[in-house]
């Protein structure tokens, strides 16, 4: 039984599967695993907008310039917002974006890779974009107030992003042998990244069970793993790309897809800042980061000149 009737309280309204809102009482821990769970996921929406924009001012067409724009805003979109949500918890964006650039908050491992080709842009909405939902939609249940109901429009934006990396590819895939040969080469590089980017097997997360008993995760790392395998494997059939994955088939018995065993020492090396990517996200983000101060001062400045019409705004 527990005696503090505060924490009672909380216990309360986890284990009735209701919401904790910023004003109510959380333990310590609880406020920890949020900030730091929702900073890297707002970490994340703006790194991954390096990754595609590289290719804006060089989309094969204007529809593709437009779409792939569209996307990228929407990225940007997203970490604002679960920033905001992260500010609830009483720490400062500001705050947030120093301990990234000082390497003590960390952003999605699957941005650590480059865009080497036109089919790349396809390949992440289908596969890291779908990774991402699978990982996100649980999120809308979440029992902190703000994070679920952030995760909403994210949720339903990421969907619009998945569909449309999926249509990208089926135009490659079923385009001229070296369109095909294109999409199933970035199929090849960006398959096994997405499927470790749900984070190590059960047995090494430091973090899921208690996020979990705190109904902030819904499923483990290998749980959703394993939807996301289920979802994508399909699909696959349909787009006429081959998974780089042999052990990849059916089970009856399971119901489920099997698939062979992920890399996650490569996982582990690529969090740890050693992958193909990390310093040049990082240097890039701060270089923007430094650039746009300006903009930051301008706006303060503004913002303390109108006072009515930034807090109407």
């Amino acid at each position: 039984m527990i005696s503090d009737p505060h924490e009672a309280e909380f216990q309360a309204l986890i284990d009735s599967d209701q919401r904790i809102e910023p004003r109510d009482w959380m333990p310590d821990g609880y406020r920890r695993s949020l900030i730091r769970q929702i900073a890297q996921h707002a970490h994340s929406e703006i790194i991954g907008m390096q990754p595609e924009g590289n290719w804006i001012t060089r989309a094969p067409s204007l529809r593709r310039k437009a779409i792939l724009m569209a996307k990228v805003q929407d990225e940007a979109g997203h970490g604002l917002y679960l920033y905001c949500a992260a500010e609830t918890l009483g720490v400062d964006r500001a705050e947030l974006i120093d301990l990234l650039h000082q390497g003590r908050q960390k952003y999605s491992s699957i941005f650590n890779y480059p865009t080497l080709t036109w089919a790349d842009v396809g390949a992440i909405g289908w596969l890291v974009d779908g990774a991402a939902i699978t990982n996100q939609i649980p999120l809308c249940r979440c029992s902190f107030g703000p994070y679920a109901r952030a995760m909403v429009r994210v949720c339903k934006e990421e969907s619009f992003h998945q569909r449309q990396g999926f249509e990208s590819l089926y135009a490659l895939s079923h385009g001229t042998p070296e369109q095909h040969e294109m999409a199933q080469d970035a199929v090849n590089r960006w398959w096994w990244p997405s499927v470790e980017m749900l984070g190590p097997p059960d047995t090494e997360s430091t973090h899921s069970a208690q996020s979990m008993a705190w109904g902030i995760k819904r499923f483990s790392n290998d749980e959703l793993r394993q939807r996301f395998v289920d979802m994508v494997a399909p699909q696959a059939v349909v787009l006429g790309l081959t998974p780089p994955d042999p052990e990849l088939r059916w089970n009856e018995d399971r119901g489920h897809y099997d698939f062979g065993e992920p890399d996650f020492e490569e996982l582990r090396r690529v969090v740890s800042g050693d992958g193909p990517c990390n310093r040049q996200r990082a240097a890039h983000h701060l270089a923007a980061h430094d650039e746009g101060a300006w903009v930051r001062a301008a706006a303060a400045a503004y913002a303390a000149k109108h006072p009515a019409t930034s807090a109407a705004a």
